[in-house]
């Protein structure tokens, strides 16, 4: 079985941007929210930085959404994505 070319932080950052993005958030404004730099958020958004539990119960408390509720989005998205590969 091949690792897929997508990797599980692509999935974790795109999931954060996308939410960001429905909130009407800038990544200055979830960084605030976050206490963290703006450039960490970009860092894990494309998919550079795997955010640890920790910052992702943080991101979540900033983008307004339960962690399971993320993660649910995070499992989905990355199980699309390896279904597609196989195919």
């Amino acid at each position: 079985m091949s690792e897929p070319s997508i990797s599980l932080k692509q999935v974790i950052g795109k999931t954060v941007k996308a939410l960001r993005i429905k909130k009407g958030l800038s990544q200055e404004d979830l960084a605030h929210e976050c206490n963290v730099d703006r450039s960490y958020i970009s860092m894990i958004e494309v998919g550079r930085n795997e955010p640890s539990v920790t910052k992702i119960f943080d991101l979540c408390q900033g983008l307004q959404i339960k962690p399971s509720d993320f993660m649910k989005l995070v499992e989905v998205e990355y199980e699309e994505l390896r279904k597609d590969e196989t195919q």
